[in-house]
């Protein structure tokens, strides 16, 4: 049997990187960030000033790309650079980067690399989809735009960073324009995915509500 997989998509600031860490700290589960990759190529092709619109450029980036995950800290050929890939830079680069289909290549053998005993627990837009379309469990975890503003504001100016909160839910819609209608890989909701709604909802009963689909589904390896 293939390690057991729980796939968790979602637009951007829906909390699913949070939900999807904390399922997995629970469950003893490796844990995959897939949009960390796509903000890594990101800041590299800033670093090596690749224009985002260069598909053949950034491809080569994301194929090469001399990443490491230390203790959960993400490495750049050897360089520390959580506090980059945090900011609105790369993320809105993320997105932008994410919609070349040859990138999108590049970076799937090393997610799927990442499914190693005794499971995984990887969040994105095409987890479920494309990247692992046999996982056990798929969640589809969204909030409303003005939630996920909110969300994002709040972690900004915790964070001492500039941040106003109708700027954000402009990028926030433009981003979810771009992601649900990109020609590959689409941020949609599978039909064999459930449907977690966190507008109104805290994380310790979001990631309630994924452990207990879980349990549902594979009883016998909770």
């Amino acid at each position: 049997m293939m390690p057991p997989v729980i796939a968790i998509d979602g637009p951007s600031a829906s909390g699913k990187g949070t939900v999807a860490a904390q399922v997995a700290r629970e469950l003893g589960f490796h844990y995959l960030d897939s949009g960390s990759l796509y903000r890594l190529v990101a800041l590299a092709a800033q670093r090596a000033q690749v224009s985002f619109d260069d598909e053949a450029g950034l491809a080569r980036l994301a194929a090469g790309l001399d990443v490491s995950f230390d203790g959960g800290e993400a490495r750049l050929a050897g360089e520390s650079v959580d506090e980059e890939l945090r900011g609105e830079a790369c993320s809105a680069g993320a997105s932008r980067v994410a919609r070349f289909p040859a990138v999108r290549e590049a970076l799937l053998a090393r997610q799927r690399a990442m499914r190693r005993l005794p499971g995984l627990v990887a969040d994105g837009r095409d987890m479920g989809s494309v990247v692992f379309p046999d996982a056990a469990l798929k969640v589809f975890l969204t909030a409303t735009a003005e939630v996920r503003a909110e969300r994002r504001y709040k972690q900004l100016i915790e964070k001492g960073m500039p941040a106003t909160i109708d700027i954000l839910l402009a990028d926030l819609r433009e981003r979810d324009l771009r992601d649900a209608n990109r020609p590959v890989a689409p941020l949609v909701q599978q039909a064999d995915s459930v449907l977690l709604d966190t507008s109104a909802m805290g994380i310790a009963a979001a990631v309630a509500f994924v452990l207990a689909q879980w349990r549902e589904r594979v009883p016998g390896l909770f």
